[in-house]
């Protein structure tokens, strides 16, 4: 584990040193170059490949669960090709897509962190996830018609690739993909997770557009022996997102902007978090939990760039900010919310490298508190210290403060602290401050 944590900060060195003698070429997107021109030929023929690399290493420098100071990597290769299906064989706006990755590495979180009879409810490093393994995460066809009006994708995909999506340049999970797939990860399943789906969306102008999908609710997809599962066995029924998109332009100089709003629901059944088989308090009588025939949520949120640098419109600074809403009756987490900040080419020197901030609150269900609040009253038990207590779960708020170098093209080295506040929502566990970096390499 010491060697891979030398990684980063090897990388990181190599990002201070190489940034004078970098020169920009055709092939400079590409950590293993054009091939000969081999790539570029390919490219121009139909044929794009993705080699991507995503490595993220963080230390506890303080609080926590457990205070003992260690380091961990986590990391994920992506490697898949995509097909421009009107350049190969002449079929209009048609596209196919395979995505393979492979995930590795400990994460932070597990018992430094959080306290491992909650966990952290977000993570210090959002590429840990999912089991250690190699999975299908993509494998689609999309088709448009009428002008691109209509655009429709079938195949294996995960639930955040279309809907509720949001960029993944920071190294909390707060901030990073599907807000939804990360506080209710048992119905939406977000990459590197797939499932068979199929998605419509119409763009009603240039601006408008709306989309449903259709996605199976299989818990059997999340296990990590289960990556290149095809079949349909284990399926509990149907995960139905819709969602409404506006991307407005802001001023004279255009600024862009992307907001969203939408609704999901699970036909699959769900746990009750309160009310046992017979609708008493399952804290109290420890009866199973009550079943219920589906649960739902609700998101909003949105993105703007404010200003421009020196009148380059590649530059400048951006807002963003989201929040979710989920069913009280089946959601340990009822509610989260963030917003943030991401500077682009703050200084002209070195006009590629951005800035980030961002702060988030992930609040359990108040239901779920009070639960646990009844089976430590039930045991008898008030003391944290006792491995049989439950911890009583509250909010916990996360801060991310990054700078991203842009070396290359094709890498990104992005220095982070984190603060989290309350991790697992536990306010026994001290308060933490992180310290990590993320690498993103495209090859």
């Amino acid at each position: 584990m010491k060697d891979l944590w030398q990684l980063p900060i090897g990388l990181s060195l190599f990002a201070c040193v190489s940034l004078p003698v970098i020169a920009a070429d055709k092939a400079a997107t590409w950590g293993l170059g054009d091939w000969g021109g081999t790539r570029s030929e390919l490219l121009e023929q139909g044929v794009d490949f993705t080699i991507g690399y995503v490595g993220e290493g963080a230390t506890n420098l303080h609080g926590g669960y457990n205070d003992d100071r260690t380091a961990r990597y986590v990391s994920q290769w992506a490697l898949g090709t995509h097909l421009d299906l009107q350049k190969l064989l002449g079929w209009n706006d048609a596209e196919f897509q395979v995505l393979l990755t492979d995930r590795n590495g400990d994460n932070l979180s597990n018992d430094r962190i959080g306290d491992p009879r909650t966990g952290q409810l977000s993570s210090v490093q959002e590429v840990w996830g999912r089991g250690k393994s190699w999975r299908l995460t993509q494998m689609w066809y999309r088709q448009q018609f009428f002008d691109k009006a209509l655009d429709l994708k079938v195949g294996r995909m995960g639930v955040n690739e279309d809907f509720n999506s949001f960029p993944c340049d920071f190294q909390s999970l707060s901030f990073c993909a599907a807000p939804i797939g990360n506080v209710a990860g048992d119905v939406w399943y977000s990459g590197p997770v797939s499932q068979w789906a199929l998605r419509a969306k119409y763009n009603l102008n240039e601006q408008w557009a709306v989309q449903i999908g259709v996605f199976e609710q299989n818990p059997s997809n999340l296990e990590p022996d289960n990556g290149f599962k095809l079949s349909g066995s284990g399926t509990q029924g149907a995960l139905v997102p819709v969602e409404l998109i506006y991307k407005p332009t802001v001023g004279a100089e255009a600024l862009p902007g992307e907001y969203r709003v939408g609704y999901y629901h699970s036909s699959a059944n769900a746990n009750d978090v309160y009310d046992d088989v017979n609708g008493n308090p399952q804290g109290i009588t420890g009866q199973a939990a009550k079943s219920q025939s589906s649960k739902s949520g609700w998101w909003v949120m949105g993105r703007q760039q404010l200003t421009t640098r020196n009148g380059d419109a590649a530059r400048g600074l951006s807002v963003f900010a989201s929040a979710t809403f989920h069913d009280k009756e089946t959601s340990s987490i009822d509610s989260f919310q963030n917003l943030g900040l991401v500077y682009l080419g703050l200084f002209d020197a070195r006009p590629k490298d951005d800035f980030g901030f961002g702060i988030a609150r992930i609040h359990v269900n108040e239901d779920v508190s009070k639960r646990q609040r009844q089976i430590n009253a039930g045991n008898g038990i008030s003391d944290y210290s006792n491995p049989l207590y439950v911890p009583v779960q509250h909010s916990e708020y996360n801060i991310e403060l990054n700078y991203g170098v842009h070396v290359t093209d094709w890498l990104t080295v992005r220095p982070n602290v984190q603060y989290v506040r309350s991790p697992g929502g536990v306010y026994e566990v001290d308060n933490a401050v992180v310290a990590g970096v993320k690498l993103q390499a495209s090859f």
